[in-house]
């Protein structure tokens, strides 16, 4: 760990010392990381993950934090913050023959990113306004809400393999499915990603943002820390739907519970841990698989 310090001090890379993780997502949970690097730029982020291969440090590249569970003694190792690396950057677009096309970095908030569309006259990721998290981790996971996903206007990713080398993939290369793609696998580092737009009437775009805003206010448990949706939709049911059938609005372990407003979230109602969390969901799955044969699978990421 020493050498990595030495290293991020001489390339100018800020860090941070056993940091308190519950401070960089949305759920307020999680112990301290070793080290907390802050990447200004591009560059600063390849060398953050260069230096931590180079001494055999794991690491983690966090983006808003908004799909995550961390663990209650933290990580032991480097949790690298990209959206401290998306204000180097900005966006851009270009056209060519086959259409527009804007280009985003990983760290970029995808609020933003559906902001700078709706600018410029862009239409496509009005689905996307309102879900918590980065440009980077929207791919990681295909994210997708109201009938849209990431997948379907995505057209390339930069990334660095987990060998070090820069690599530019189409989306068709990239086996995305629903709430998934190969970087679950691969131990890539996502830099940016080009999205392909048609142009469109700002007053009807805007709108359909407001909409699905409202929706979310209306429907979701904004006030209390979650992760966002805690299980997958799985195969011709809606989780939320069985969890209720099941009794289990309001159902706690701990400081943690289903929601009382859309039983598809577990909420941090003060102090909850990742332990209760974690217990909370296995007891909930067991009832639900109990009762309706289904089996949740959980949505949200559990880093250790």
């Amino acid at each position: 760990m020493e050498q990595l310090k030495q290293q991020l001090q001489a390339a100018g890379i800020l860090y941070k010392e056993n940091e308190p993780l519950s401070a960089h997502c949305t759920f307020r949970i999680g112990g301290p990381a070793d080290l907390f690097v802050m990447p200004r730029d591009e560059d600063q982020l390849c060398q953050t993950v260069q230096f931590c291969k180079q001494s055999e440090i794991r690491y983690y590249l966090l983006g808003n934090g908004s799909n995550i569970l961390f663990a209650d003694e933290g990580f032991r190792g480097a949790v690298i913050d990209v959206s401290a690396e998306a204000a180097g950057m900005g966006l851009s677009i270009y056209q060519n023959a086959d259409g527009d096309y804007i280009s985003a970095p990983a760290g970029l908030k995808l609020s933003e990113l559906c902001k700078f569309a709706l600018q410029h006259g862009y239409t496509g990721l009005e689905f996307a306004y309102g879900i918590p998290g980065t440009v980077g981790g929207a791919v990681y996971m295909n994210a997708g809400a109201y009938g849209g996903e990431m997948k379907d206007v995505l057209e390339a990713v930069s990334y660095l393999t987990a060998d070090g080398r820069w690599v530019d993939s189409e989306a068709s290369e990239l086996d995305f499915s629903y709430r998934h793609s190969a970087f679950e696998e691969n131990d890539a580092c996502i830099l940016g990603a080009v999205f392909h737009l048609e142009k469109g009437d700002p007053d009807t775009i805007k709108a359909r943002m407001n909409e699905l805003m409202q929706k979310r206010i209306d429907k979701q448990p904004l006030d209390k820390p979650s992760a966002g949706s805690t299980f997958k939709r799985p195969a011709g049911a809606f989780a939320a739907a069985l969890i209720d059938q099941c009794g289990l609005r309001g159902y706690r372990h701990g400081g943690a519970a289903v929601s009382d407003k859309h039983c598809g979230f577990v909420v941090n109602l003060g102090g909850a841990t990742c332990a209760d969390v974690l217990a909370l969901c296995d007891e909930v799955r067991a009832i639900v698989k109990e009762k309706t044969g289904y089996d949740l699978e959980k949505e949200i990421r559990v880093v250790r």
